[in-house]
């Protein structure tokens, strides 16, 4: 099972062990007879195919011009090649290969979802045009066009062809239109959010395509087919960058300049640093592996093989001491042609915000109308106040002392009013106390002894009168003490009142 079959059977749900023999069989058929179906499958198919190339599973028809980086494989991310491969990628044991592929392919080229590669690299129009229409120039060649009469011919003699069968599938190259939209929004987002200075924007191709390589799948790469439309569709369907055939440079809102010479040094240069700082790398990496292997040739006792490694070591080093020299001036270079394109812009900016000020200042009149201004309405301002003054004198006169004598009669009320209230919670307290004072003498009276009977009255009253102060006193607490307190206060209080 190919890599691409395993993909769609995996990831893509319309693809289930039951639909299998639709999708594979001849379902042109029900183009007129069951167009539901008819569609969901072109839809399947459809999807499938557009999904499995966003991620990086059909391989590249254009083999390996470009280089890989990074150990990554080049796959067709943005153009499928429909021809005898696919069909074999696609083939199951069971059910073969899929016979309705063919009207697919036509399905979307109709409704612009997929174009061929000829057509789209040859169309003045942008693929977001109204104008834009799926006519391959070649179809307009005398013999094609007199086929297509006796085609018609023939319908109108005979009647017409059978229509239960797929079109014939054509090896063509299709251009995925939803997969290069995506990269081209996706690289123009991550260009245009990572810039600290104008140099970012400006590229060599070479470095665009190690840069942008892996926008759309980590693991895999753009194809050189996949950049060449992906480059037309932003340079001439988006406008969102200039492109000469080797330097790119990305247009920000309001540029609109083309590549000039200085663009083009500088894109070598960068490209130079990008190839120097990784023959670094290489170069770091080597005298490493060099130092170990002496290492162990030392170990195993092998004196020649460490000799060679040494000496292998030596040249590396002065290779990197030399590549080092080389990429320390050419970024010390390249620094100081970013600080003047920096000061270039700053000097454009300033020289723009000039001119608006300029502008403003002749709006506004002058230093001497601003002055014209500024004293007439200070003059306003005063007549202001003078009007508030004149409507304040006009108000009517309050007697002040009216006023505190009000306020001092209210105060005196509320003391009033107070006292009384604390006057009648007294006498409530004094009321409460004679009726405890009435019950611990009836309650003294009880508890007398019976010895008393035989007294005379006046030892009996006297032996009473104890026996009341000792009940009194077992039954007094700090509370009683301090209410008999504040009553001989509260009755002093009355008798001054």
């Amino acid at each position: 099972m190919s890599e691409l079959l395993e993909y769609i059977l995996s990831h893509e749900d319309a693809f289930r062990k039951n639909r299998l023999p639709s999708l594979y069989s001849d379902f042109a058929i029900q183009k007129n007879t069951n167009p539901d179906g008819y569609a969901v499958n072109v839809a399947a198919w459809e999807k499938a195919l557009v999904d499995a190339a966003r991620n990086g599973r059909i391989a590249s028809s254009t083999g390996f011009g470009r280089g890989s980086t990074g150990g990554r494989k080049k796959r067709d991310h943005l153009v499928l090649s429909a021809d005898d491969n696919l069909l074999r990628d696609l083939k199951i044991p069971e059910w073969g290969k899929p016979v309705a592929l063919g009207s697919v392919f036509d399905e979307a080229i109709q409704k612009r979802s997929m174009v061929p590669v000829q057509l789209y690299k040859s169309s003045s129009y942008s693929l977001n045009s109204s104008r834009w229409r799926v006519i391959d120039p070649g179809a307009l060649n005398p013999w094609n066009m007199m086929n297509w009469g006796l085609r018609q011919l023939k319908g109108l003699l005979v009647g017409p062809d059978n229509a239960a069968t797929s079109p014939k599938f054509q090896v063509q190259k299709l251009v995925l239109v939803d997969n290069l939209k995506e990269a081209a929004n996706r690289i123009v987002k991550q260009a245009l959010s990572g810039t600290s200075s104008r140099l970012d924007l400006i590229y060599s191709k070479e470095k665009f395509f190690n840069d942008f390589g892996t926008v759309l799948d980590a693991e895999t790469e753009l194809s050189d087919a996949d950049f060449d439309v992906l480059l037309l569709y932003l340079s001439r369907d988006i406008n969102a960058i200039a492109y000469d055939g080797k330097t790119i440079k990305f247009r920000s809102a309001d540029d609109t300049s083309p590549i000039t010479q200085q663009d083009t040094t500088i894109a070598s240069m960068k490209t130079l640093i990008a190839n120097l700082s990784k023959q670094v790398a290489n170069l770091e990496r080597k005298i490493s592996e060099l130092n170990a292997a002496a290492i162990a040739a030392l170990n195993n006792k092998n004196k020649v093989s460490a000799l060679s490694a040494l000496r292998s070591k030596k040249l590396a080093e002065k290779n990197l001491k030399h590549r080092l020299d080389t990429l320390a001036q050419l970024e010390e270079v390249y620094s100081k042609i970013e600080q003047a394109a920096d000061q270039v812009e700053i000097v454009r900016v300033m020289e723009a915000s000039t001119g608006v000020l300029r502008g403003l200042h002749a709006q506004v009149g002058g230093i001497e109308k601003v002055e014209d201004v500024v004293e007439e309405l200070r003059e306003e301002m005063s007549k202001v106040d003078e009007m508030g003054n004149i409507l304040n004198e006009a108000g009517p006169v309050i007697d002040e002392t009216e006023i505190d004598d009000e306020l001092e009669a209210l105060e005196n009320q509320q003391r009033r009013e107070k006292e009384v209230k604390e006057a009648e919670a007294t006498r409530k307290k004094l009321a409460e106390l004679d009726s405890v004072e009435q019950a611990a003498k009836e309650a003294a009276a009880r508890r007398l002894p019976p010895e008393t009977n035989n007294m005379n009255p006046p030892e009996a009253e006297e032996s009473a009168l104890l026996a009341e102060s000792i009940g009194k006193l077992s039954n007094m607490s700090l509370e009683d003490t301090a209410e008999a307190s504040s009553r001989k206060d509260k009755e002093q209080l009355l008798q001054a009142e």
